[in-house]
């Protein structure tokens, strides 16, 4: 199907076995949307059965059996002794990043300082899920792991990243709504850190750019160059077909694009140029 949004779309958020979904109707789902490119994000240790979602070797399967439609990042648990050698084995085989990371660790600790080795030694980028209390704790403290590598590129994503974008809400907030308030921790990183970028994906993404939309314009022309589509969608057909939502997210998420992007250019960097830059395919 052509994508009616006028430029090539590139999904940096999609998992394999999503909610048990089979390979052939994800790639449906990609083209359904008009997707050129999906990211495939595997899972590791509870994200497996919890999420769920298809492990490391699922996604490799998934890649090939599509060669040139999907590219795909390697993951694993940090606490888990083989993590290490685990991804560093996945990068030797194809994988061009690190993610998602979604485990029960703080986000600067010694465990995960390993990963961001890892990604400096390969020359690969980090996706971090940021949810308070829970996965990748304590945000703050993720200022001086940008400055301490500063030629990793990293990607935030989810709850609480997205919640940081006001100055206002509590970190208990996971879906925060209202007007933002200005001078959020994720808009000032984005601004002062060239390693950084944000991954629009999922509800929390979408939450971001519909809680207050005259914010998201101006947020949208300030980070025009780091910011990246993605659509973290479980249904099956693009449309929200086999989802309880009733709603594709990814769909939602180009149509408030589209609407909010200083025009068609500027849409395009979001859903195209800037992970062509930043991933070099």
């Amino acid at each position: 199907m052509e994508n009616p949004w006028t430029a090539p779309l590139f999904d940096l958020h999609q998992h394999t076995d999503y909610y048990h979904r089979p390979d052939a109707t994800l790639l449906a789902h990609s083209r359904n949307l008009g997707v050129a490119r999906t990211l495939l994000l595997p899972g590791a240790g509870w994200m497996i059965a919890g999420a769920p979602c298809g492990d490391n070797a699922w996604c490799r399967r998934t890649a090939e059996s599509a060669p040139g439609h999907y590219l795909r990042f390697t993951t694993a648990d940090p606490e888990d002794p083989n993590a290490i050698r685990d991804m560093e084995r996945d990068l030797e085989s194809g994988a061009i990043g690190i993610g998602e990371q979604k485990f029960e660790v703080p986000v600067d600790a010694p465990l995960m300082r390993r990963v961001y080795d890892l990604a400096r030694a390969y020359r690969v980028p980090v996706l971090i899920h940021f949810e308070h209390l829970k996965y990748n704790r304590g945000i703050a403290a993720f200022e001086p792991i940008l400055r301490a590598y500063p030629d990793v590129n990293f990607i935030g994503h989810a709850q609480t990243w997205w919640s940081n974008i006001s100055a206002a809400d509590t970190q208990v907030d996971l879906y925060p709504i209202g007007r933002v308030t200005p001078g959020g921790l994720t808009d000032r990183l984005l601004a002062d850190y060239p390693n950084l970028y944000g991954d629009l994906s999922a509800g929390s993404g979408l939450n971001a750019l519909t809680r207050d939309r005259d914010f998201a314009r101006g947020f949208l022309a300030r980070h025009s160059r780091k910011l990246i589509w993605g659509s973290d969608c479980p249904c099956h057909d693009g449309a929200g077909g086999n989802w309880k939502q009733r709603a594709c997210i990814g769909r939602r998420c180009l149509d408030e694009l589209w609407n909010l992007a200083a025009g068609p250019l500027a849409f395009r960097r979001l859903v195209w140029d800037n992970a062509q830059a930043l991933f070099r395919f």
